[in-house]
């Protein structure tokens, strides 16, 4: 049977195996330090199209068509898919993915999405309402410029603590059949609010979220931060992942020596003018899936813990004076054992 262990931690009875994986990015990301781990790359912002939400919804598609590919699956052979992004309405996935005519579930989770979509895939799959999920995200650097910040061509200063949106896309095929890498459990984020109320620092906004969960996570599995080979948050970035460490030893708990964050990872701080590091959902689910998941495939790593963030705002909210409430789910990733059925 599953194991409930506590209100928000949970492990499957059969794991659900991870059957594919498809990352693809722009030409920054693809010139970061990371660009030979990622599947396709198109130095073209507009993806073949003219506008930006065009672009990141032929972004989008393209991951969920390459991952079929490397499963040798066809769009029929899939039972549901869970996507989200950050355009209004999650427009790029509806209007990127609605040709497929697979039963689609929209959700929004800002930049915690990829995570949140693993576990719900995972939930369908291990109820055994699905053979096949899929779940994907994506984010595009010029469709949430203007959407949350200033239209491109305003031109304005940004400022030291502000994050560098990627335009990438990640997509994963969960399987009931298989073995390893697998989803071992998980644990479901709730809203959590530090007060912040600068657009532009959406480290500490999502930081006290990634440490919420991640510390429930260690407490309810007796685990430590070293039985992982990696913690990995989404995109806290610099000044997010300061705070986070912060916040954790707060609770007695270390974790610097094994934590990883995809902003940090996906480009090169120095050379790259991204200020404190990268952002987006596109971010955390290119990252997984271009570089931690082939890790765990290639038996280089064996246990991970995926804690995406997302910042729950919105402009409108905000000019009201609204704090930026925040949110991180995290996945269990295994490679160690075999899946075990019920």
């Amino acid at each position: 049977m599953n194991e409930k262990l506590s209100r928000e931690v949970f492990r499957f009875s059969a794991p659900p195996s991870i059957k594919s994986f498809a990352s693809v990015v722009g030409k920054k990301e693809a010139d970061g330090p990371l660009g030979k781990y990622f599947d396709v790359c198109d130095e073209d912002s507009y993806f073949g199209e003219d506008t930006w939400e065009k672009a990141e919804s032929r972004l989008q598609k393209l991951a969920v068509r390459t991952a079929l590919s490397k499963a040798r699956l066809d769009a029929s052979d899939i039972d549901f898919m869970f996507a989200g992004d950050l355009v209004n309405q999650c427009t790029s996935s509806t209007y990127g993915l609605r040709e497929l005519n697979i039963p689609l579930f929209g959700i929004y989770g800002a930049c915690s999405t990829m995570a949140e979509g693993l576990l719900l895939s995972a939930m369908a799959v291990n109820a055994g309402y699905a053979g096949l999920s899929l779940n994907v995200t994506s984010s595009h650097f010029s469709t949430a410029e203007r959407q949350f910040r200033f239209p491109l061509s305003y031109g304005g200063q940004r400022t030291p603590s502000s994050q560098w949106t990627c335009t990438a896309s990640g997509a994963v095929v969960l399987s009931a059949e298989g073995t390893a890498p697998c989803i071992l459990g998980g644990a479901v984020g709730t809203v959590t609010d530090f007060g912040i109320t600068d657009a532009n620092n959406m480290g500490a906004a999502m930081a006290p979220a990634a440490a919420s969960v991640i510390t429930k996570y260690l407490c309810v599995t007796k685990t430590k931060p070293t039985d992982y080979d990696a913690i990995v948050t989404g995109d806290l970035g610099e000044v997010g992942s300061g705070l986070l460490y912060d916040l954790l030893m707060r609770e007695g708990t270390d974790i610097r020596e094994v934590h990883r964050d995809c902003g940090v990872m996906i480009f090169d701080g120095e050379t790259q003018d991204t200020h404190a590091g990268g952002s987006g959902c596109g971010c955390s689910a290119s990252v997984l899936c271009g570089y931690f998941l082939k890790k765990l495939c290639d038996g280089e790593m064996k246990n991970i813990l995926f804690a995406a963030t997302g910042a729950l705002m919105s402009p409108m909210i905000v000019e009201q004076g609204e704090t930026i409430p925040s949110i991180s789910h995290l996945v269990h990733i295994s490679s160690e054992k075999n899946r075990t059925e019920s």
